[in-house]
């Protein structure tokens, strides 16, 4: 939030120059990113009035103008403005005068006429970046005042970044209010004024949706002046908020907001038709929104209506049709209280941003409605004209959200702070911040007051205390503290053995959100239980992650869109069990494409394949667990490719699976077709053998190679467990090296060649004792899968 420190300084003006008022705020927890001149260094430049326009004689897009500036005679100035005319107020820079980039002004002769000075844009003072013609200066600024004085050019702007808890702070009563406690002064708010009733003219409020907005108000102000140049000093303030000039209406309704922290809205009273409705919209309801967007409401969205329908997003912003304009003489103000966590990303929802929104979703006073609807009627009053209609008021007490009892015990305040604080500090402090405070054995009982809602348990009266004794007050002192040995967390272990081995094998870890893409959660989940986020920080990070995989895959598109031809990554997280009980689990994911190999000149170019893959995952979890607890069974999923997945289980549980993209998955990505992805749960491959060690045999290994026919659609793992099992404790190592199928083996068979290594560690194995062991092997495939000693 940007702000006016003159404006501040209207409100509490402590006897403490900027640096120090910016640490205080810092210390307060409003953190100061940063303060700017108001306006750039200029002088010369006076309020002056236009007293007559006449065409050029030799030019036709210059006016020739009588100014007066105060002087006893009138200056002549060429003017090439389209909207310079006779009685506007506006801003000259005199002969002599100095602007932003012009260090000194001459009287110059255009076409034959000699301009004794120049009127000026905002632009070309520095003000904003409008140049659409000259400024154009309301009746209330004096003829022949220094500019410099009429916008108090000697100011900063000063910008705060404010925490969520802290909305009550988005205004300048509640900065001067901080501001106040910490310099022990009182801070003054402007009076406000009960405006007189002159006009009978309602327009009833209904509540249809008291939850969501327990508290409207409404007020009819007829035949206001809309065209009224909004005051000089009224646009600058706005200005150095950030919020730019839009009409006198509007204005005012935007610096209430800005002074008190109200946002409101008004509506042109003549284009509403019936009564005034708060509900959620029907379905398929649509609305024109000011920046001239139609949306489609969304179920939960809530809605301000007439009887013609939505004229409004309650709490974001106004409809398009019931805008106040120039042309406007009627106008409904409206000044009403939603609920945080109704309107709460509710914008976001619609991609859209704005002040009210802002303050709206952290929280307003309750008690600022009927102050704020009552200051908005006496400005426009003021500056507009107009009659004024009664209050109408709908009201739901029992939805209102209401401050409740916190206790802090004082012994709380030595353990959480480590320094002891007089009672009468405690008592004050409490008090100055507006809370009702009572002291009884040594404990207060506190109710904070209706604008800070971010108090509800002991700490946040602690931090409160802190933050007036100011933290840089709070000796440091190191930790008193037995620290205490801890054993090591197996599954934190495991996840850093997995990074060593992934890296090791050339893969790259990425950190991803753990929100994810709805289109993309879709094709990569196979769950239909999808997490949606009530208030997601924007619409295609909507959903919690229940895979890894979504975030992988957004990493591929991202890196391919930058030309990298090969890409290893991996990512180690938590996600959603997507069960009841909504746990998150610890998962490893990780991803292959491209080549193999890095490009080399002395090495060709080859693409990794699904055994490029399974070569990665056999590593992870055979160094977790033993070789033979581990089964692969085919995968019948739609994430990956058939004949190319496999499910991995882990003593007859699922532990994940890996394997090829679905080709359709890349065609609906736009992605290439030769992606290899892993995913597993890691509580799931977490049985750690105790690493044992035995001597190295110094005696020769026997090594004997088969080659064996059997059914085709028998799984080559199912083979490798039989064989293990009746080799006997002497098979050392049993690997596949060779598969065939074609001239000399029957249709529908396979052969497998089949190498075992086997080796005892007491002595040299004979020949007989393997050829017995071998026979046992082979019987054993025979039994179980009628297999043939291929001839």
């Amino acid at each position: 939030m940007k702000f006016s420190e003159k404006w501040l300084r209207e409100f509490v003006n402590p006897d403490v120059d900027t640096e120090t008022l910016m640490h205080q705020l810092t210390m307060a927890g409003l953190e100061v990113d940063g303060v700017e001149s108001a306006c750039p260094e200029f002088n010369g430049l006076v309020a002056a009035e236009v007293k007559s326009v006449s065409k050029h004689p030799d030019a036709d897009k210059l006016q020739i103008c009588e100014v007066d500036c105060g002087d006893k005679e009138l200056l002549t100035i060429v003017c090439g403005a389209a909207n310079v005319k006779q009685g506007m107020r506006t801003v000259l820079a005199k002969v002599g005068a100095s602007l932003p980039g012009v260090n000194e002004l001459k009287a110059v002769s255009l076409k034959g006429v000699t301009s004794s000075g120049m009127l000026c844009s905002a632009k070309e003072i520095g003000l904003t970046d409008d140049h659409d013609g000259i400024m154009d200066l309301s009746a209330n600024e004096s003829v022949g005042m220094q500019l410099t004085e009429v916008i108090e050019s000697n100011d900063k702007i000063i910008e705060i970044s404010l925490t969520p808890n802290r909305g009550d702070c988005l205004s300048i009563t509640g900065i001067a209010r901080e501001v106040a406690v910490f310099n022990q002064i009182d801070f003054s708010v402007p009076e406000v004024k009960i405006s007189d009733v002159k006009s009978s003219t309602i327009r009833n409020v209904k509540l249809s949706a008291v939850k969501a907005c327990p508290k409207y108000l409404g007020r009819v102000i007829e035949n206001v002046d809309t065209a009224v140049k909004t005051p000089l000093w009224l646009s600058e303030k706005l200005r150095r908020s950030g919020i730019r000039s839009i009409n006198i209406v509007v204005d005012i309704t935007n610096f209430v907001m800005l002074e008190i922290g109200q946002p409101m809205h008004a509506f042109d009273n003549d284009v509403l038709q019936g009564d005034i409705e708060v509900r959620l919209p029907k379905t398929g309801e649509k609305i024109k929104l000011l920046d001239e967007s139609e949306i489609e409401l969304k179920s939960g969205t809530l809605v301000i209506t007439d009887d013609t329908g939505p004229i409004a997003m309650a709490g974001v912003m106004g409809g398009f049709e019931s805008a106040v304009s120039t042309r406007t003489q009627n106008i409904f103000l409206e000044s009403a209280f939603f609920t945080p966590v109704i309107i709460s990303g509710e914008a976001r929802q619609y991609g859209l941003h704005t002040d009210s929104s802002h303050r709206f979703e952290r929280g307003v006073d309750t008690e600022l409605q009927s102050k704020a609807i009552e200051r908005a009627t006496e400005l426009v009053i003021e500056t507009c004209g107009g009659q004024t209609g009664p209050i109408v008021e709908a009201l739901s007490d029992d939805d209102l959200p209401q401050n409740t009892e916190v206790i802090l015990r004082k012994s709380q305040i030595k353990r959480i702070l480590g320094i002891e604080l007089d009672e009468k500090f405690v008592t004050d402090t409490f008090t100055n911040l507006g809370m009702q405070c009572n002291y009884k054995e040594k404990q207060w009982i506190t109710i904070a007051p209706s604008h800070r809602f971010d108090i509800n348990i002991e700490v946040d009266l602690i931090e409160e205390l802190a933050r007036i004794y100011s933290y840089d007050a709070i000796p440091v002192s190191a930790p008193n503290n037995n620290l205490k040995m801890r054993m090591p967390n197996e599954s934190q272990e495991a996840i850093k053995h997995i990074r060593e081995v992934l890296v090791n094998h050339d893969y790259h870890e990425v950190i991803t959100y753990s929100f994810v893409d709805p289109e993309l959660n879709k094709l990569l989940n196979h769950n239909d239980n999808n997490l949606l986020l009530a208030n997601p920080i924007a619409p295609e990070l909507s959903e919690m992650r229940t895979s890894l995989l979504p975030g992988l895959i957004s990493t591929l598109q991202y890196n391919i869109k930058r030309q990298q031809e090969r890409i290893r990554i991996f990512e180690t997280g938590l996600v959603f069990n997507n069960r009841d009980d909504l746990k998150q689990e610890p998962h490893v994911a990780g991803l292959l494409y491209g080549n193999v190999n890095e490009k080399q000149w002395d090495i060709d170019n080859t693409l990794c394949d699904f055994y490029d893959l399974k070569c990665d995952v056999e590593t992870i979890i055979s160094s977790l667990i033993g070789a033979s607890e581990i089964e692969m069974k085919p995968n019948t999923s739609n994430i990956l490719h058939p004949g190319q997945a496999v499910d991995v289980y882990v003593k007859g549980k699922n532990a994940g699976c890996f394997g090829r993209l679905h080709p359709k998955t890349c065609a609906d990505l736009d992605l290439p077709d030769n992606i290899y992805l892993f995913e597993f749960t890691i509580k799931n491959i977490l049985k750690w053998e105790k690493t044992r060690y035995k001597p190295i045999s110094k005696y020769p290994s026997v090594k004997r190679d088969i080659s064996i026919v059997i059914d085709e659609k028998i799984l080559l793992d199912d083979v490798l467990k039989c064989a293990r099992n009746d080799g006997s404790e002497l098979l050392t190592n049993l690997e596949l090296f060779d598969v065939y199928q074609g001239e000399g083996i029957e249709k529908g068979k396979k052969s497998l060649a089949l190498g075992l290594t086997f080796q005892a560690t007491s002595s040299t194995l004979k020949d007989e004792e393997v050829e017995a062991i071998m026979e046992k092997v082979m019987d054993g495939l025979n039994n179980n899968f009628g297999a043939k000693l291929r001839e």
